[in-house]
């Protein structure tokens, strides 16, 4: 059975393909056709292509000392090839088998989703040996203690601490932030991120397997395989009810010796519209999602996100936009004509900010000189160059030296704009302040009022989780009126916050959209990820907003309770569908023709329901 069941497993699509084009067509051949004998053969096809997983599942169970819904409707298939309602054993059967295949599709996602992990971690490491030489080894062969060399556009092998020179690192991949760190002799640097400016040498601290990126692919994983799915309400009600129904059925045919009405006991209490009621729900809510930008990974995420309580915040590209802009500008010379010597220098760098201030410019309108100047790079600090016998310096206040006096106008300005959260850039020409830029990510414009409406619903605790510094993350945080921040984190620090609020009986939604929130979005109750951000979150999360706007976080929200309540509806009919039917066939007022209409009508019911979501008016 093993390797029967192993084969169906691996062809799952496929037999839910032939299943529904058979039924489809037996349904047209029945009720269009009028052709008795090929509508049998359809039906036969279906329900023997559709059933036999059903079947196996449910001698799986019986084996493991479960008794589930599976077997309910593998007695009910088989009594309904007894008494000749082939079309109720095709549409049962049909159901399961399509039900199983939406499950495997999202569970093929997230395999896939860490095999492109995986795939963007370094292999090769530039390894200093005797006499200043060096070698190309594996990744696998570094030991801590190691010293490599790390080019510029070179990804750092390895975790560990720089021990010569000074570069910039872009650590976006693991920290999520878009402005590159500047690392100096004995800062950290981490395995994956990117050399931007120069090169430099470093010290293994930690071999592959124990790096931070590392760390981040098994967190994933361990996830995943961990994050048992909800207990589904039809497994629980089988529990209890596929052994009433059978019982019943086997009374029955006890005491009257009457098979036809055992099995037709059997065939209407085998809800039917149970079997569907749910997942059509959930088929229109994840519809009705798709169509509102909103991707919804199945119906447990819907019940899952209608019960959370606590949402917590990666900051950069999630309630920022993820990029920087200049936001703040002092001059105290000629504002274009330093401004302009600015852009020049800053074209011939390769440096996020230089973007940022390019940008500026180029919509402020103002001149660039066309004249090449000749820069020089103080790798950590800004860079240099002369023009028409003047020397100017473009960079971090790092660049401010003794010989720098600044007017108490000049150092209130820098002040306030580090209290602002803003990275600063200055220019000095002959050691004199010309230009003060504040760089900063800018909030999105519509996350204020999403997280005003999401405080009115059910969540009532909002934390900014991010690797930025305190200072930054605190001002994003007060203007958006998030209470609670926890800044400089790694992804296994989130990830192990997010568990202790877990722990701690919070219902949690984690919202991010960088490689370094994969962990927290597998392990959040509802992970979801911004649909600009890296496929990795994208397809370990949830739910994907898929065209980046924050205010579908609410939407998500308010579809994901409308189709659990919808889902409940549906429920109640299916059941007490059923329950009628028993009542009125011990009264003698249903047989089993007008027992299959009231099947089939509540079948239709049931669907017309779920339809209602695909009309669904959001709030925002």
């Amino acid at each position: 059975m093993s390797k029967v069941q192993r084969w169906m497993n691996q062809n799952w699509t496929t037999l839910t393909a032939i299943a529904a084009v058979t039924l489809i067509a037996g349904l047209i051949s029945q009720y269009i056709l009028h052709m008795a004998q090929l509508t049998a053969v359809l039906f036969i096809v279906t329900s023997i292509v559709a059933g036999l997983p059903t079947g196996l599942k449910a001698i799986g169970a019986l084996q493991a000392r479960t008794i589930s819904m599976e077997l309910l409707v593998s007695i009910a298939v088989v009594g309904a090839f007894l008494i000749g309602e082939l079309e109720e054993a095709a549409m049962v059967t049909f159901l399961f088998v399509f039900g199983t295949y939406l499950e495997q599709r999202t569970l093929n996602k997230t395999r896939r989703a860490i095999k492109s992990l995986t795939q963007m971690a370094p292999t090769t490491a530039v390894k200093l040996v005797a006499d200043g030489e060096t070698e190309t080894v594996e990744v696998d062969e570094i030991d801590p203690g190691d010293q490599l060399l790390v080019r510029p556009g070179d990804q750092v092998p390895v975790d560990g601490a720089v021990s010569t020179g000074t570069t910039a690192i872009n650590e976006a991949m693991i920290t999520g932030e878009s402005v590159s760190a500047v690392k100096h002799v004995g800062d950290l640097v981490y395995m994956g991120t990117m050399n931007e400016q120069t090169a430099f040498t470093m010290t293994a601290t930690k071999s592959g397997e124990d790096s931070t990126f590392s760390k981040i692919i098994e967190l994933v994983e361990e996830a995943q395989d961990t994050k048992a799915p909800v207990a589904r309400f039809i497994d629980r009600f089988a529990q209890y009810y596929t052994p009433l129904v059978l019982i019943i059925a086997i009374f029955v045919f006890v005491i009257f010796r009457d098979l036809r009405l055992a099995i037709t006991i059997l065939v209407l209490a085998c809800p039917g519209a149970l079997v569907i009621g749910a997942p059509v729900s959930n088929v229109a809510g994840i519809g009705r999602g798709a169509q509102a930008g909103i991707l919804l990974k199945g119906g447990t995420v819907m019940n899952a996100l209608a019960k959370v309580d606590t949402a917590l915040f990666d900051k950069t590209g999630t309630l920022t936009i993820g990029h920087p802009d200049v936001v703040d500008r002092r001059f105290y010379g000629e504002d274009d004509r330093w401004l302009g010597l600015l852009a020049a220098m800053e074209a011939q760098t390769t440096h996020p900010l230089a973007q940022a201030i390019l940008n500026d410019v180029n919509k402020r309108g103002i001149k660039v000189p066309k004249q090449p100047l000749s820069v020089t790079t103080v790798a950590g600090v800004g860079i240099t160059a002369e023009f028409e016998g003047q020397t100017i310096v473009v960079g971090s206040p790092r660049i401010l030296t003794d010989q720098v006096k600044l007017t108490p106008q000049q150092r209130h300005d820098l002040a306030r704009m580090r209290e602002q959260g803003e990275t600063v850039v200055l220019t000095l020409v002959d050691q004199q302040l010309m230009v003060l830029l504040g760089i900063k990510d800018a909030v999105r414009p519509d996350v204020a009022a999403t997280l005003r409406l999401l405080k009115r619903r059910s969540i009532r605790k909002l934390t900014m989780v991010t690797g930025d510094d305190q200072v930054m993350a605190q001002t994003v945080a007060d203007q958006l009126g998030i209470d609670n921040v926890q800044a400089q984190m790694l992804p296994e620090q989130k990830a192990a916050y997010l568990t202790a609020q877990t722990t701690a009986g919070h219902q949690t939604i984690f919202v991010g959209d960088g490689i370094n929130d994969s962990p927290a979005l597998t392990l959040a109750n509802v992970g979801i990820a911004m649909g600009s951000g890296a496929d990795t979150a994208i397809e370990t999360s949830d739910v994907v907003l898929t065209d980046g706007k924050f205010s579908k976080l609410a939407d998500a929200q308010y579809l994901s309770k409308r189709t659990v309540l919808n889902t409940t509806e549906n429920i109640v009919i299916a059941i007490g569908t059923v329950v009628l039917l028993m009542i009125g066939l011990s009264l003698g007022k249903i047989n089993m023709a007008s027992g299959m209409l009231v099947h089939e009508l509540s079948i239709l019911v049931v669907i017309a329901n779920a339809m209602r979501l695909l009309r669904l008016k959001f709030t925002t």
